[in-house]
């Protein structure tokens, strides 16, 4: 088993999922608590830029090879894979929050499920923006 576990770690799309998964987590986590203080859409947004600035952190020690760029400069790439991804999860959770859960009579926390599969729902592009865009190596 473990060599199983090693080949799929030694996997970069693999990693990115894992610490990914973990940033979401915190994003998501975020969410929660400062869905206390503002309105739902201030607070996916602050929360998914506390998800990012702990994506780009991990990604950078675990998942991607140093780019050889400046961190202020890998950052700012990564913000402009975000800022794409941050729309798409920003949609997505609306679209479900406000129309189609109330169309299909989706009453079980709607606001919580769609801010979820809003974060899921750019995990392909992401990886793709930041292993071809933010931490591709510097020429």
């Amino acid at each position: 088993m473990i060599p199983f576990i090693r080949a799929r770690l030694e996997n970069g799309f693999t990693r990115f999922l894992l610490v990914g998964g973990m940033a979401a987590a915190v994003n998501i986590g975020s969410r929660f608590f400062l869905s206390m203080i503002v309105n739902y859409s201030v607070a996916i947004v602050i929360a998914y830029l506390i998800g990012m600035t702990t994506a780009w952190a991990m990604f950078r020690v675990f998942v991607f090879s140093d780019s050889g760029r400046a961190k202020s400069v890998e950052y700012i790439r990564f913000a402009i894979v975000n800022g794409l991804a941050i729309a798409q999860t920003l949609l997505v959770s609306l679209a479900l929050a406000d129309y189609v859960f109330p169309a299909v009579n989706f009453e079980w926390r709607p606001g919580d499920v769609a801010h979820v599969i809003g974060v899921i729902v750019p995990v392909f592009t992401s990886y793709l923006g930041h292993k071809y865009f933010s931490f591709a190596p510097a020429k």
